[in-house]
């Protein structure tokens, strides 16, 4: 195993403390191990959180900042926050207006969540969580019952985001999160196994010319193992499978060719050709996209394609501006 740390057991703090001194716009808490803006609380402003296990980046701590998350709250890689975790970070944006959780659907994360969810109540800030369950590939999982959460998480965030930001209501926010996410579908593909640092090897084994079609963040299994395939036929299965789950025709999209971790921006933008040729070739609009590294699984190779049925109000709510260390434009 090769990495650029210091220590195992110090990667995820020695990041932390790398985006406090990247980022002033930030205030990071390396006791309480959460990434707040450095603005919050904001007296009633709504206030967003997300988290989830480390290795994701930037999903979710890049994401905190202007028009997106007023928190987030890592784990330890591929470990859920704990819920003390979880209520300091609530704590820290309560500017009276509530709270929405984002919940990756991954059985840790909801009952963590859950509970942080439950204590802050205890101190009346009311808490609304939003479960993001949009992969198609398989729908129980090792880690979910039901779909996983995964690259439609920064959909929800960008957009719930920039609702909360122009002083939406508390339940109106979540209502849009819930929006986006059951309008939003996603299929991801390995063609490499990541290495997380304490195990110093790859999470699976996978040969020189096989690939995992349905792969989840954290190397779950997917739909199939198969040969290795052109960006081309990958793109084509991928869609297919979304298209099958949610007819994509007639509709104005938001697409995001996702990169895992380990794969060139080069290739990342092959696939991106390729899923625009299908998606125009298939009766959609494309009117929006991105295209780079936003909900990675380390440094695994291989990408994840996420697409989103836009209305004209979430398509405004994706336009508006946002400032945060992963995503930024219009301010």
């Amino acid at each position: 195993m090769k990495k650029l740390i210091d220590a195992v057991d110090d990667v995820v703090l020695d990041a932390l403390r790398g985006m406090a001194a990247a980022h002033p716009s930030l205030r990071v808490d390396l006791d309480q191990r959460i990434i707040v803006r450095a603005d919050a609380p904001r007296t009633g402003k709504v206030g967003l959180i997300s988290g989830g296990g480390s290795g994701h980046e930037p999903l979710h701590g890049g994401f905190v900042g202007y028009g997106m998350l007023d928190a987030a709250c890592p784990g330890e890689v591929f470990t859920s926050p704990v819920p003390d975790q979880i209520l300091a970070a609530t704590t820290a944006v309560s500017g009276g207006a509530g709270v929405v959780h984002i919940v990756k659907n991954y059985t840790g994360d909801v009952l963590n969540f859950q509970m942080a969810a439950e204590l802050a109540d205890d101190e009346d800030i009311e808490v609304i969580p939003v479960v993001i369950d949009d992969d198609v590939a398989v729908q129980d999982s090792t880690f979910t019952a039901g779909r996983r959460g995964t690259g439609a998480t920064v959909f929800v965030e960008k957009i719930a985001g920039a609702l909360a930001e122009a002083d939406g209501a508390v339940a109106d926010v979540a209502a849009v999160a819930t929006e986006v996410n059951e309008r939003s579908r996603s299929f991801g593909v390995a063609l490499t196994a990541c290495t997380v640092p304490a195990a110093g090897r790859p999470t699976f084994e996978l040969g020189e010319d096989e690939i995992e079609l349905g792969i989840g963040i954290h190397g779950e299994p997917g739909r199939e193992r198969t040969k290795l395939r052109t960006a081309t036929e990958i793109v084509d299965f991928s869609l297919s499978a979304i298209n099958d789950d949610m007819p994509l025709s007639g509709s104005d999209v938001l697409v995001m060719v996702n990169g895992m971790g380990g794969t060139p921006l080069m290739e990342l933008y092959g696939a991106y050709a390729a899923a625009d040729k299908w998606l125009t070739g298939h009766g959609a609009t494309v009117s929006r996209r991105l295209v780079g590294n936003y909900v990675t699984s380390l440094d695994m190779a291989g990408c994840m394609i996420s697409v989103c049925r836009l209305t004209p109000r979430l398509a405004e709510l994706w336009d508006a501006p946002v400032e945060t260390p992963g995503l930024r434009w219009g301010r």
